[in-house]
């Protein structure tokens, strides 16, 4: 007698998640790349308008409705929270990439200076705001891995001679913040095509030797938790 044909398993879902080996279930593709466009979205808004831009302006960037975006992030503070740790992530690896890189010093610090603009470091500035929670775990770990990588990027531009050794890492941040984000209650939102020029300028007053005598102290990461500068 003839057996009958065996039945395939049935494909998963493509609206289902799956399952990693250690057995925790993946998001979806499409909830990972609504995630990413959120994060990018409010990443570009938060420069433009500060951490109070509008959800409804955040979605439209997006390109998704406002429930999408509620259900990933249900309140400001996450949404904030998880901006600051995408762009923190995203600058750390372009000053770890820089630095492999490039083996030139002054060559890697440019590389990064410019990477980070491009990833709308100004971004970060709600974490200078009094209700911004400092102390949450993911964002000090993100903090430190940040921290780390600049400063052992300008510490070795420093210790080959390449860049003057009175600035810290304060100066550098300070500076690629305010280069690159547009002018507060202002049109000019179009700044991209200045940045980098206004960029590179100061990146070339970094070189090693000094031409000046800075006033004050070199400004370091403690200066910034501080809200010195």
């Amino acid at each position: 007698m003839k057996r009958p044909a065996a039945t395939a398993p049935a494909a998963p879902s493509a609206r289902a998640s799956r399952v990693d080996g250690s057995g925790v279930p993946r998001p979806r593709a499409d909830a990972v790349r609504n995630r990413e466009r959120i994060l990018t979205a409010a990443r570009e808004a938060f420069v433009e308008f500060g951490s109070a831009a509008p959800f409804d302006e955040v979605a439209r960037r997006a390109g998704i409705g406002n429930a999408t975006l509620y259900r990933h992030f249900p309140d400001r503070p996450t949404l904030v929270r998880h901006v600051v740790l995408f762009v923190m992530g995203r600058v750390t690896a372009s000053a770890e990439a820089s630095l492999a890189e490039e083996s030139d010093a002054f060559a890697a610090l440019c590389r990064f200076t410019h990477a980070a603009a491009d990833e709308r470091i100004g971004a970060l500035c709600p974490m200078l705001a009094d209700d911004f929670d400092r102390e949450h775990p993911e964002l000090l770990a993100a903090q430190t891995a940040l921290e780390s990588a600049v400063e052992t990027l300008l510490a070795t531009g420093q210790g080959a001679g390449a860049i003057r050794t009175d600035i810290g890492v304060g100066d550098l941040m300070v500076a690629l913040s305010q280069l690159s984000r547009p002018l507060p209650g202002t049109a000019c939102i179009d700044t991209d095509r200045f940045a980098h020029r206004h960029l590179q300028l100061f990146l070339d007053g970094l070189r090693a030797p000094a031409r000046s005598e800075l006033p004050g102290s070199a400004a370091t990461f403690d200066d910034l938790r501080q809200k010195t500068m």
